[in-house]
């Protein structure tokens, strides 16, 4: 292609609301063009790259035996009544009726569906197992879009799903898709890593995240730094601990006057946030709690939703009403139940509120208090692993893919069984397996860039080698020689950008630099009275000459 003929918009400068460096500079490199809030066109080199991620997927998935479907993405709320999830799902499944005054949503994910067409063409036993999947747009109404096409209303998805007659064929499935993974995202040249996870909405037994490393992740990834172990740190558990110290204090109350931050708190009575124990009130469907955690520590709201199920902070106005003083609760003289981590169950000689206004109290322990001791907290940095191999060390994961062992979660509630060896009836036990497309090409930028642009691998790359020509429309000679490569590229099979644009060199470096393209080839006059050409990498600063009767076949041999 010639940049003359192709819409490649680039950019000097990124929008003020592009805050992550792929967001940046996929709208300086014209990849993509926002519509609305989450909502973003793909232009012409952003769909290059898009169908190679694809093509990339497609050949894996193949290759594992799975079967390409295309379904709607609108989806009758029948369905989802039917599963349970139309009211459980939450605001992010955009609803609507139709002019019939029919129920239907835009589909976040295929589960219903999938499982509804499964019933309807696998009716024996003989037929199992079966992986369908699709590459195919998604809707999920976002509260806060953000990060480009990272966090976006409308994106792209690869989701399968598997069906079988027992769980031992869908484990087998499950650690054959697992693998199928790896090699997908090896290919897509991604330093990433699979991690326990919980499942959320999704449901099912078990499931495992692949996370792309990057600062930009939202995700915190905690993994052992000397064993296998991985995790999302939601997923990291905590068994009860052993008191190692024997209470040595006595109990004393202290003037804290407007102090009632940890940190504050820890700073005036000079010791260490972890000296502290904080109280957080929460409203469950089972009354008020009130949750005790070290002061270094973070509560893991996933914990306490598996714990308590759906809960909510309680408000100023709730603290106030349960009698307690927001900024100095403490674990004595409460009227509702108290759950204590096990972090915080062996702390000795602590300080926490006095349940006063601007009083704590220092040297309390928890003889004589009741409570319930339970794993509420957040992994931190150099935590044991739980593993009991190493410490724990905890970085930032873009998550690009998720699979699930469903188990019969939509099989049963929407009645999709098979006729068994025996004659009856079995309901069939299901798989599912998602990769985020268009947050892959994210991730890839994530991790691949420098001060100029881009640095996309080779298989992903819009354009394979861009011949820049200085004064191509001006010097015959110039010209000549770059169409005579850009037409050997072309009978080679070879993507090539030919920049036949009236600019200066200046500016056709920048835009290659931008957009990523791995290779690049430059002819000048210089280089047609010397018979060479110059040719750079995009991620080596040298440049070398090389004969230009010799150049189609050294870009052949960057290419293999």
């Amino acid at each position: 292609m010639k940049s003359s003929q192709a819409l490649i918009p680039t950019q000097k400068e990124a929008p003020n609301d592009a805050q992550i460096i792929s967001h940046q500079l996929m709208i300086r490199a014209g990849l993509i063009s926002k519509l609305a809030s989450g909502l973003y066109s793909y232009l012409p080199m952003g769909l290059k790259i898009l169908q190679k991620i694809e093509k990339i997927i497609r050949e894996e998935m193949n290759n594992s035996n799975a079967q390409e479907v295309l379904m709607p993405i609108t989806q009758p709320a029948k369905l989802w009544k039917e599963s349970g999830r139309w009211d459980e799902y939450g605001a992010e499944l955009l609803r609507f009726n139709d002019r019939h005054n029919r129920e239907f949503c835009l589909g976040p994910t295929h589960e219903e569906v999938i499982t509804n067409l499964a019933s309807q063409y696998i009716n024996s036993y003989k037929q199992l197992p079966m992986n369908f999947y699709q590459i195919q747009t998604k809707f999920r109404d976002e509260v806060r879009p953000r990060f480009g096409v990272m966090r976006s209303r409308e994106f792209i998805m690869k989701d399968a799903y598997s069906f079988h007659l027992d769980k031992d064929s869908m484990r087998v499935e499950f650690e054959k898709m697992h693998a199928t993974y790896c090699r997908i995202f090896e290919r897509l040249g991604l330093n990433y890593r699979p991690v326990l996870a919980d499942s959320g909405s999704i449901g099912g037994e078990s499931s495992i995240e692949f996370h792309v490393l990057a600062e930009s992740g939202e995700d915190d990834i905690c993994f052992s730094d000397e064993s296998d172990y991985a995790v999302n740190i939601e997923k990291v558990a905590f068994s009860k601990q052993v008191k190692t110290n024997d209470a040595s204090a006595s109990e004393e109350k202290v003037l804290t006057k407007n102090i009632t931050s940890i940190e504050d708190v820890a700073q005036f009575l000079k010791v260490e946030q972890k000296q502290c124990v904080k109280i957080l009130i929460i409203k469950t469907t089972n009354g008020y709690k009130a949750l005790a955690l070290r002061g270094d520590h973070a509560l893991n709201e996933i914990k306490t939703q598996n714990l308590f199920g759906n809960f909510e902070f309680a408000s100023d106005k709730e603290i106030k009403s349960l009698d307690l003083k927001k900024g100095f609760i403490g674990v004595k003289d409460l009227s509702i139940n108290l759950i204590v981590d096990y972090s915080a169950e062996v702390m000795v000689d602590f300080i926490c509120g006095a349940n006063h206004w601007d009083h704590h109290l220092t040297g309390v322990n928890w003889d004589g208090i009741k409570f319930e001791a339970v794993d509420l907290r957040n992994a931190i940095e150099g935590d044991a692993s739980p593993d009991g191999k190493g410490k724990l060390v905890i970085k930032r994961g873009i998550e690009v893919g998720h699979i699930f062992q469903l188990g019969d979660k939509y099989s049963k509630a929407m009645n999709a069984n098979v006729i068994g060896e025996s004659g009856k009836a079995m309901m069939m036990i299901m798989g599912c397996y998602g990769i985020g497309v268009t947050r892959v090409v994210a991730a890839i930028i994530e991790q691949n860039y420098d001060n100029r642009g881009i640095i996309f691998p080779v298989n992903v790359a819009p354009f394979s080698v861009v011949i820049v020509p200085i004064n191509y429309n001006k010097s015959t000679r110039v010209k000549g020689l770059a169409d005579v490569l850009y037409q050997q590229c072309l009978d080679s099979d070879i993507e090539v950008l030919l920049d036949d644009r009236k600019e200066r060199a200046g500016i056709m470096f920048a835009d290659s630099d931008l957009l990523g393209i791995p290779h690049r080839i430059v002819l000048s006059d210089t280089h047609a009275d010397n018979g060479n050409v110059e040719y750079k990498a995009r991620n080596n600063p040298e440049k070398l000459e090389i004969k230009f009767d010799n150049a189609l076949a050294f870009i052949q041999s960057k290419l293999i």
